[in-house]
């Protein structure tokens, strides 16, 4: 006994506060807010990301079927256009799907092969 109290046993640390129900509340739907637009968030993020992902899956489609008409081209011992222009170093020639970066990897495969 303490000053005329009686402490109660299992009873450790602070007392909860009496806390106004309407703050509670109101904290509880501003954190449900917060959540929600959390949420909007990260999906949006994850849609552009899943769009780019499909449009750069899109055009590597484009590239691999410009890739298998050039080899079906070779099989029948044409040589397109465009690989010529690769070779003679010519890329003023290369039209415009043929250019760039795909006629950088083109390159680099050839020559690591």
């Amino acid at each position: 006994m303490v000053a005329g109290k009686v402490k109660k046993p299992g009873k450790r640390g602070r007392k909860p506060a009496k806390i106004d129900l309407k703050a509670k509340l109101e904290r509880s739907r501003q954190s449900a807010r917060e959540c929600r637009a959390r949420k909007k968030l990260r999906y949006q993020y994850l849609e552009e990301l899943v769009s780019s992902k499909e449009r750069a899956i899109c055009a590597l489609r484009e590239e691999l079927e410009m890739y298998k008409q050039w080899c079906s081209a070779m099989d029948q011992g044409k040589i397109p256009s465009e690989i010529k222009a690769l070779l003679t170093g010519d890329e003023q020639k290369l039209p415009q799907g043929a250019s760039g970066t795909k006629t950088s990897k083109k390159n680099n495969i050839s020559s690591s092969a």
